[in-house]
């Protein structure tokens, strides 16, 4: 009996073998699939279906993570692309094998980096590891000669129709081809909301070509094998081509990496080469290297060899090498700064014997993966380097993440998709929150919320992830072209490790970008002051004065160590010393404080007595740190010496606790094991679920020690430039957009320090905040909504013709629209001229006016000249004094005289920070400049906030505003705040607790209140 035969007679004993599905969808499929990888492999595995084939719309996010999760459904996976243009299917591609992937591959990025050419109807006939089925619809049109690896698909609605066409069919090469789009009605509805969003229709207004039919669903075997009874030919072509195809991606836990392999073309060359490297960095960074040293090295040489991630120290040490012969700074930072050898190629700066870091945290034989560098540049550089990368290696792209849909913006959505006008949108979020029972079709919108809440929605780029691998990228992928101009996967950083590529992650910071312009300012401001070697670290740690700003919390500008948070915790810490600013720098971050182990840490650093209830084993372990878990290895080491796991299921902890992988039947293996363990041990249980909780609390956010080490040397630049030349680093905080706080604050600091702040001035200002001895000239790209286009035609008129004489002068070489120039002129950048801003105002409009329009064109100007502006009467203008200011803040975000200028006559007399020691446990009321505001939560989840203003004297006043009267007087953005508390102490560091708050008018200029 042949094959038809056997069908025909005995359907549900072959359904398994034979129905075979070729053109699936997931939600990858972006605004258009409704299903996961994980509910596509569920379904088929629940319909009896043991081979899929996934073929997302132009897209391959999807395909890494299914192959990966496949196996555990029992599920052999297929893997091709949809080729559409638009929603105009063109043709299914399906690989034959990881060959034809790549094809695929090649040709979808192809398209996608090129953008707007449309994909043509001819698959390519140079595939030669890829089927390629064209829809009958788009084949009938063009009846072409079918190569080998061609075929014509017929849809489960297409049948019937068969028998009726009158063009000669190709029956040999017809092919079932039924679409899998959704599973049931709510998907199909899900898909109609998706494609209403991709679409910005309303629901009742999409067209039928905007979405999918009915028809493209997941039938059952049962049910496709009766549709296509007529035609069997047509499913065991199906079962052909199947049988054909197949895919293979290891992601076994011994899996090799897929990273370059090699630097200099050999195993052997790499090693020679990153061994002299390290022995040249000895001679730089020790002089004559100890035995202990020696002995640290040639273990990393080693176990990094054993690894096979020599290659990657390599990459690594090329590219840094690169940004020191182009004088780019950088930091490195990450699990790798625990490395010695990464010292020594001069990846980072810090010192692994000095800080005695932890070895087994960044590499040892059973991690899998290479240690993390994160490496910083500042934000002028990075481009050059991504660009230097791309150049120098092949097989390179950026690393892609996926931005997925939140509740609060699906509904918001939705409700555009409903035709919901904007004010019921708003009521409806406000309704959940307040527990009102919403009518049925905000249930509705609620409920499809809730449902497409996660879903991808687009692609988006990794932070700084690079991928450099061995074999191209579209081995793994096709690639597309962002905005940002370099090719980017299309899967994220947790696909990429399962696969076995390892990122290199790229960084950028504008506090590198402070520092480096910095040196610049003082070496013109201060042209005979010796040159700052901004590496000699050692001279700023002895330097008294970095010490007493440590200590003293007076670090703004000083990279993280400015926050409100980290200058309370100096305060509280006396902090004077690296090893001191290392550990704050990691128990600062959110897991330590609320494990309530931040707390513990200072008690036991300001009293020694109270270290004596540290668990012994704790303390053996952690003596630096007083026995409580401070850095990102100390969970490898509590793991491993106090519970007794291996280092292998140290790591695997350490990983799981990131939260991408708390969910893996791995990780809870190890859990289960952390406790046994312990019991073995003769732990009491309380103390077990105190140590796991405490890992449990902070292992996802805690900084590795050598981490927490880069990032304090970077403050101690910063440290150092401020303490000694604190103008000139101000300046250079303001020019690299700041930091922590607006921009105001830095200027403000600037006076506290003795500068004078100007306003823009056309002959003064550069682009950028300049300054001259202690004259500080604010740049005119500080202007708000002063275009590039203007200063550009400024600055270059000045730099070939001189100063500008007059307005007449400015508009003539200049050729500036009216719009631009009274931006120039209500900051005050003309007025060297001696006039007041409003007569400038009125002869600006009068010069214009008699041009005949609103906008000058520098054509006209040249040709024509200007009008003349002769001497008039203008009537009599009342200047306000304040009129400055108040343009101050409307053109910089802050006026450069003293705010408080700019309030009413204040009816009582406000306590002073300053004054703080002397009313301790008492209720003050203070008046408080707005700075910044930190919101957060309890433990039980109520909303709290904490407030930095400064006073009357320029000093901080730091608040703290609990829930009961965070709800009551919430803050009312940017001003004057008249706050009543009660002056508390912990630890040497003053703050407020506000019991009431109530913001202040300011005054009104003249022209605010005619306006």
């Amino acid at each position: 009996m042949n094959e038809i035969a056997k069908i025909n007679s005995n359907f549900t004993k072959h359904l398994n073998v034979v129905i075979l599905y070729l053109n699936v969808h997931s939600y990858y499929s972006f605004k258009y699939g409704t299903m996961s990888p994980n509910e596509l492999l569920e379904e088929a595995r629940t319909k009896g279906v043991f081979t899929l084939c996934l073929t997302d719309i132009n897209s391959t996010a999807g395909c890494l993570e299914f192959v990966r999760e496949a196996s555990k459904y029992g599920i052999r996976p297929i893997l091709g692309v949809d080729f559409r243009n638009h929603l105009q299917q063109l043709y299914v591609a399906i690989a034959r094998n990881n060959d034809g992937f790549q094809e695929i591959n090649e040709h979808l990025s192809k398209h996608l980096r090129e953008g707007s050419p449309p994909i043509p109807r001819g698959a390519p006939q140079t595939w030669q590891n890829v089927t390629v089925i064209y829809p009958w619809e788009i084949y009938r049109k063009s009846l072409h000669n079918l190569l080998p690896h061609e075929w014509v698909g017929i849809k489960p609605h297409e049948v019937t129709y068969l028998h009726l066409q009158k063009e000669a069919l190709p029956k040999d090469k017809l092919i079932a081809l039924p679409t899998s789009t959704f599973r049931h009605k709510r998907d199909y509805n899900t898909h109609r909301l998706l494609r209403a969003i991709a679409e910005n229709a309303l629901l009742s207004k999409l067209e039928p070509w905007q979405v999918a039919g009915d028809v493209d669903r997941f039938y059952s075997p049962a049910e496709l094998a009766t549709i296509y009874k007529e035609t069997p030919q047509l499913l065991l072509n199906a079962k052909r081509i199947a049988g054909e195809s197949g895919i293979f991606f290891d992601f076994s836990d011994g899996r090799p990496h897929q990273n370059l392999k090699t630097y200099t073309g050999s195993d052997a060359n790499d090693f020679q080469l990153i061994s002299k490297l390290c022995q040249d960095g000895v001679s730089y960074r020790y002089g004559k290297p100890t035995r202990q040293i020696q002995e640290r090295i040639n273990k990393e040489l080693e176990t990094i060899r054993a690894k096979g991630f020599v290659a990657y120290f390599l990459i690594n040490w090329d590219i840094l090498r690169y940004a020191r012969s182009k004088d780019y700074f950088y930091v490195g930072r990450g699990s790798g700064a625990n490395s010695i050898v990464a010292y020594l190629l001069h990846i980072t700066d810090v010192d692994p014997i000095e800080l005695d870091l932890y070895f087994e945290r960044f590499i040892n034989l059973y991690r899998t993966n290479p240690p993390d560098f994160d490496i910083d540049f500042s934000w002028r550089d990075r481009e050059d380097i991504t660009q230097y990368i791309f150049n120098r290696f092949p097989n390179t792209a950026l690393l892609a993440t996926y931005s997925t849909f939140q509740y609060k913006s699906v509904a918001r959505e939705l409700g555009k998709v409903f035709g919901l006008p904007s004010i019921e949108i708003e009521e409806m979020n406000t309704s959940r929150k307040s527990g009102k029972v919403p009518d049925t079709l905000v249930q509705k919108i609620m409920s499809y919320s809730q449902l497409i809440h996660d879903f991808p929605s687009h692609l988006s780029i990794h932070a700084g992830g690079i991928l450099i691998g061995e074999k191209p990228m579209t081995y793994f992928t096709a690639t597309h072209l962002p905005p940002k101009g370099f090719p980017t996967t299309m899967f994220d950083m947790v696909l990429a490790e399962d696969v076995g590529l390892y990122k290199f992650d790229i960084l950028s910071q504008r506090g590198l970008g402070k520092i480096k312009e910095a040196i610049n300012i003082i070496s013109e401001n201060h042209p005979t002051d010796p040159k700052i070697d901004i590496h000699d670290i050692k001279r700023f740690k002895r330097d008294e004065r970095v010490k007493e700003l440590l200590r003293e919390g007076k670090a703004i500008g000083c990279f993280y160590v400015e926050s409100p948070a980290m200058r309370m915790l100096l305060k509280k810490l006396k902090v004077e010393d690296y090893l001191g600013l290392v550990a704050a720098s990691s128990i600062i971050r959110p897991g330590v404080a609320r494990s309530g182990m931040m707390r513990e840490y200072i008690l036991r650093f300001r009293f020694p007595e109270r270290r004596k209830e540290a668990h012994p084993v704790m303390m053996d372990i952690m003596p630096e740190t007083y026995g409580i878990m401070v850095y990102q290895e100390d969970v490898i080491k509590v793991a491993h010496m106090f519970a007794g796991l291996s280092l292998a299921e140290a790591d695997v902890l350490r990983r799981g606790m990131s939260g991408k992988f708390r969910s893996r039947e791995e990780f809870q293996e190890v859990r289960e094991r952390f406790f046994n363990n312990c019991s073995a041990k003769g732990y009491e249980r309380k103390l077990t679920e105190e140590v796991w909780h405490q890992i449990e609390s902070f292992a996802g956010y805690a900084f590795s020690k050598g981490h927490s080490a880069s990032y304090a040397v970077e403050s101690y630049q910063s440290l150092f430039l401020k303490a000694y030349y604190p103008l000139e680093y101000m300046v250079a905080t303001l020019n690299n957009g700041g930091g922590f706080y607006r921009p105001e604050l830095y200027a403000h600091e600037a006076k506290m320090h003795g500068a004078v702040i100007e306003a823009p001035c056309v002959n003064q200002s550069e682009s950028q905040t300049t300054i001259k001895e202690k004259t500080v000239t604010i740049g005119l790209s500080s202007v708000k909504d002063l275009e590039v286009n203007t200063i550009e035609r400024v600055l270059g008129s000045r730099a070939k013709k001189g100063a500008f004489l007059c307005l007449e002068d400015l508009v003539s070489r200049t050729g500036i629209s009216l719009d631009q120039l009274a931006l120039l002129l209500r900051v005050g950048a003309l007025r060297y001229t001696g006039k007041t801003k409003q007569r400038l105002l009125w002869e600006s409009h009068y010069m214009f006016g008699k041009m005949g329009g609103g906008k000058s064109k520098m054509q006209e100007q040249q040709l024509f000249g200007l009008p003349s502006i002769k001497d008039f009467e203008l009537p009599a203008l009342t200047v306000d004094p304040l009129d400055n200011a108040f343009d101050e803040l409307d053109l910089l975000g802050y006026p450069l005289c003293d705010p408080f200028l700019l309030l009413r006559d204040i009816p009582f007399q406000p306590v002073m920070a300053s004054q703080f020691p002397n009313f301790l446990g008492k209720t003050v009321t203070m008046l408080g400049y707005l700075i910044a505001t930190k919101n957060t939560s309890t433990l039980k989840g109520d909303a709290m906030h904490f407030g930095t203003f400064i006073d009357q004297e320029g000093n901080f006043i730091d608040t703290t505003h609990f829930p009961q009267v965070a709800r009551k007087y919430p803050f009312r953005g940017k001003g004057f705040y008249r706050l009543t508390g009660k002056v508390v102490d912990e630890f040497g560091f003053y703050s407020l607790e506000v019991t009431e708050m109530e913001k202040e008018a300011l005054l009104s200029s003249i022209k605010m209140e005619s306006a």
